[in-house]
This record gives C-alpha cells, sequence and structure tokens, in this order.
C-alpha cells in the first residue's frame, strides 16, 4: 500500500531542531493514526521540495525513525511504515478526544487563543506526568514516589 498522508511544516523560529521537527511530527501521524504500517513517507527529495530544507535533515529524521523500528527503508521504493503508535483510546471517534475538543471550544469561547490553550495544556500536562507526581506503571495502576526516599509506594 503507497500512501502519503503527511506534509511536513518546519517552523524555524521553534528551536526545535528541523529533524526533530519530522520526526515529532511522523511520531504524532502515528499516534493520530494517520500513519500505518505500510504507508510510504514522502521521500526526501519531496520533502525539500516542499519545505526547501536540506535533503540530509530529511534522511537523518528517517533513521532517527528507523532506529526506533517505526520506519524501514527500502531501496528503490522509499521509507516505509514498520509500526503505529494509535491507541484506541486516542482515536477520532473517542470519547476522550470529543471531550478534548469540546473542552477546546470552552477556552476558546472564553477568549483563549491557541497559544494560550497550548500553554495552559502544557502546564497541566507538566504537572501530571512530572518528576514526583503520580506515575502510572505498566498494569495502569496509579503509584506515587514518596520523596523522602525515593521509592514507589
Amino acid at each position: 500500500m503507497v500512501v502519503e498522508v503527511v506534509e511536513y511544516r518546519i517552523d524555524r523560529r521553534s528551536g526545535v531542531a528541523t529533524y526533530l521537527q519530522i520526526v515529532q511530527q511522523t511520531k504524532q501521524a502515528l499516534r493520530l493514526g494517520l500513519l500505518k504500517p505500510g504507508d510510504r513517507l514522502p521521500t526526501a527529495k519531496e520533502v525539500v521540495s516542499a519545505t526547501a530544507i536540506n535533503p540530509n535533515t530529511v534522511l537523518k529524521a528517517y533513521r532517527e525513525l528507523e532506529r526506533e523500528g517505526l520506519v524501514e527503508p527500502r531501496p528503490g521504493l522509499g521509507t516505509f511504515v514498520q509500526r503505529s503508535l494509535a491507541r484506541p483510546e486516542a482515536g477520532p471517534d473517542s470519547p476522550l478526544r470529543a471531550e478534548l475538543s469540546a473542552w477546546t471550544e470552552q477556552a476558546r469561547a472564553a477568549g483563549l487563543d491557541r497559544d494560550d490553550i497550548a500553554a495552559l495544556v502544557a502546564s497541566v500536562l507538566d504537572e501530571c506526568f512530572g518528576e514526583g507526581r503520580d506515575q502510572r506503571l505498566g498494569d495502569g495502576a496509579p503509584r506515587t514516589t514518596d520523596p523522602a526516599n525515593g521509592e514507589s509506594e
């Protein structure tokens, strides 16, 4: 299956290395189910044409994705997705996505713009996933770290 669903957008002012932006955007497409195993990523030439970046930057990003086992280069054919990062809980029809969409609309109605909302979400994510906070283990059970000795309770 040859499907091209990724169109990279490079923000030269972000402070994030260009190759990492490509890696992050590819992972986001994998998490959202926009890319599936067997899909072909755009060729380096196609990405260069669309973004005016160095082809070696694209190749560096694709090598990183390959190192992580997400894509596989096929000489003469392109680079293909090996595995997905999509989870049903984050799918387009999931209740969580619907709730987040409704919350985002409430935030916009309250006068927050995109950057305000992004900052608020980032702050909450930092609180939820930061050091010393509740952490979820593989079994899904919440665990807290005792700051006195660093051990899980």
